[in-house]
């Protein structure tokens, strides 16, 4: 134990780690805040889970598709131009959902305001990843700054879903989604004030390709499967809440997404301090493959507190592969596509997550709860299956004679 925390304050103690973790933290809580807030402020304007899903589908697929050019752009002007262009229209956009549903605007206008949301949306994640990425140059280091950032990021899914569940437990989800909304103008102030930034570097002279990162085969079999990954994660992001509206109990969804959080972070705490010997392809495998005895039992167990055990052990699971992938992204990637390598990553992760809240609110009214915790099992034992591809030696062409 004593190793394992010496390791970790080791690493801390390097030169603007610490504040970076502080800044990763603090600049990312809407993540843990905005879906979940805003799925229920439209479920409980608009009536149900498809409608509300579909709109926060939209949200995340216009993000998915958005990033990419994002993403390239930074890569070439630096990241504190489209830092302030999001950080100024994705807040506006957000306010205009709001207000078309307070207003009974028709759906379609809900969904264009959502898919605006979509595509201003702040870089921050990608970016913090990517600064983890030019701090540091060896894979040992990054393994460990990833799990950290893994880490940080399931702290904001258990605060920031706690936050809006005493919300809706407190006051409303009128007042919850709006306080993601005040969350989104904060977190840019404080990422642009850290030093994070300083970290990005510009590679120029170099010849670029259309597609970018996505010349590199080996990395479409990454994003391929992080995409069902992420699609299994969106399926608990509806399941949770219908789970406990169908037992009467809406407000403790934010208590489960919290107790899921928790158990991720401590999760990649473990990850991060221990060494192993396989390679972090199979770690990725072994992680989503153990993930999915958690997540079927979510399909079969019914009592809350046994249900939350369960969402605490699948949570257990989800920093390590995110760390995993993460660093599989970093080494794959060539460095002039550093930044578009990971906002290509989160496309495949938002896309995924949208396509699993959207899917599942529609398994959920359909034929019931239970299927979707089962239908999520079943996509992640694929997904750790195809993960093992990644392990496979790498085929270089022969010499021509």
């Amino acid at each position: 134990m004593n190793r394992f925390l010496a390791k970790y304050v080791e690493f801390i103690r390097q030169p603007d780690v610490a504040k970076l973790l502080l800044v990763a933290l603090l600049s990312r809580m809407p993540v843990g805040m905005g879906g979940f807030a805003l799925l229920i402020f439209l479920r409980e304007h608009l009536g149900d889970y498809t409608h509300a899903g579909t709109a926060v589908g939209v949200q995340l697929v216009a993000l998915a598709a958005a990033a990419p050019v994002m993403g390239r752009l930074i890569d070439r002007v630096g990241a504190r131009i489209p830092l302030v262009v999001t950080g100024t229209f994705q807040p506006l956009a957000l306010l205009s959902i709001l207000w078309a549903t307070l207003a009974r605007m028709p759906y379609p206008v809900i969904l264009g305001c959502a898919a605006l949301s979509g595509i201003f949306a702040t870089p921050i994640t990608t970016l913090t990843r990517t600064a983890w990425r030019h701090r540091f140059q060896s894979e040992a280091d990054r393994r460990t700054a990833f799990a950290l950032d893994a880490v940080t990021i399931e702290l904001n899914f258990t605060v920031g879903p706690a936050l809006i569940g005493s919300l809706l437990a407190f006051a409303s989800p009128t007042a919850a989604f709006a306080t993601a909304i005040a969350a989104v103008v904060v977190a840019v102030a404080v990422f642009m004030s850290s030093p994070a930034l300083r970290y990005f570097r510009l590679e120029t002279g170099v010849e670029r390709h259309l597609l970018g990162p996505l010349t590199e085969p080996r990395l479409w079999v990454l994003y391929a499967t992080t995409f069902g990954l992420a699609m299994a994660l969106g399926f608990l992001e509806v399941g949770y809440p219908a789970y406990t509206t169908a037992l009467g109990v809406p407000a403790a969804a934010g208590a489960l997404l919290a107790i899921n959080s928790l158990g991720s972070a401590i999760g990649g705490s473990l990850y991060g301090g221990l060494h192993f010997r396989a390679r972090v392809e199979r770690q990725f495998a072994a992680a989503m493959a153990l993930m999915v005895i958690p997540l079927f039992l979510h399909a079969v167990v019914t009592p809350i507190p046994l249900f939350a055990a369960v969402a605490f052990v699948a949570g257990g699971l989800i920093a390590p592969s995110i760390a995993a992938q993460s660093v599989l992204v970093s080494r794959l990637a060539p460095s002039r596509y550093a930044t578009e390598a990971f906002t290509w990553s989160s496309t495949f992760i938002v896309s995924g997550i949208g396509a699993g809240i959207a899917t599942g609110g529609a398994i959920v009214e359909s034929v019931g709860v239970r299927y979707v915790f089962a239908t999520g099992a079943a996509i992640i034992a694929a997904m750790a299956l195809l993960a093992l591809a990644l392990s496979l030696p790498r085929r270089v062409p022969a010499p021509a004679e």
